[in-house]
């Protein structure tokens, strides 16, 4: 099992060009090893473009990121990202995909065995010879996982791959990839619209207001490591997550009513927390 990546982020503030409006202001944020943190906040508040600097696909205009002590400035194996789209290579087959980054890292002598454990650890073994194009989103999604996996990375990105798929397929999602992030002590940094989401899979949830982003809460998740969202505990952390995020930023996202759990995310897309990418 990994140890999971601790990562360190000091004094970020970003523009995208040098007399440009500040798009972050001094973020300062510190994830343990292991450690499942979401962040949200509502579109325009840069909760992406800071997932987009941890990964090291973009350079902060000023201020530093440390993964394990190492100084951020590109992207690297040992932490991977996950976007909204899948992006599989639809003509190959889910096993070749899954193996991609192994291929790139001359690492192909140990293909076959590695896709057959990654594609177990999503559920997806029987698939391993079907084309991606062939697949449902859900699917898709989950082949793009093991595939993110593959090259044993200390810390999984997120941002909102779930946020395209039904509420059943979404749930199942949110459930087997926290379940696989603590299985193998991997760091899960993931962007979410959905205070239900972050309940559900996170440990630690950032809260980010706008213009400029900035962190306005840092609140524990105080959840068993394995939840069931019609507990009354997740319910009860949802309310209080839901009740901070309204104070701390101002605008209300509307109750989440639990028995109607697509209505609540019909609500929260009509604006009161958009769910496009910041």
């Amino acid at each position: 099992m990994l140890s999971g990546a601790h990562i360190l982020i000091e004094n970020i503030t970003h523009r995208y060009r040098a007399k440009g409006d500040v798009v972050l202001d001094d973020i300062n944020v510190e994830i343990q090893p292991g450690e499942a943190l979401a962040i949200i906040g509502r579109s325009g508040c840069g909760k992406s473009t800071l997932l987009h600097l941890i990964s090291g696909l973009m350079k902060p205009y000023e201020g530093q990121i440390w993964i394990d002590g190492l100084h951020i400035h590109e992207p690297n194996p040992k932490w991977v990202m996950m976007f909204q789209q899948p992006s599989l290579f639809p003509w190959m087959t889910v096993k070749d995909n899954v193996t991609l980054g192994l291929r790139f890292a001359g690492r192909m002598h140990d293909a076959e065995h590695k896709a057959q454990e990654l594609l177990e650890l999503v559920h997806m073994p029987e698939f391993a010879n079907t084309n991606a194009q062939d697949l449902s989103g859900g699917q898709q999604q989950r082949v793009a996982l093991a595939r993110s996996l593959a090259t044993s990375p200390e810390a999984l990105l997120l941002d909102e791959p779930f946020s395209a798929l039904d509420a059943f397929t979404r749930a199942s999602l949110q459930r087997d990839v926290r379940a696989i992030a603590k299985d193998l002590g991997i760091t899960l940094v993931f962007v979410t619209h959905d205070i239900d989401e972050a309940v559900l899979m996170a440990d630690r949830a950032l809260i980010m207001s706008a213009n400029p982003g900035r962190v306005r809460g840092d609140i524990t998740i105080d959840l068993p490591n394995v939840r069931d969202r019609n507990a009354p505990e997740v319910k009860g952390e949802k309310d209080r997550l839901m009740h901070i995020f309204e104070e701390t930023v101002g605008q209300s996202i509307g109750e989440a009513s639990e028995e109607n759990a697509d209505q609540a995310d019909t609500e929260i897309d009509r604006g009161k927390m958009t769910s496009s990418a910041a």
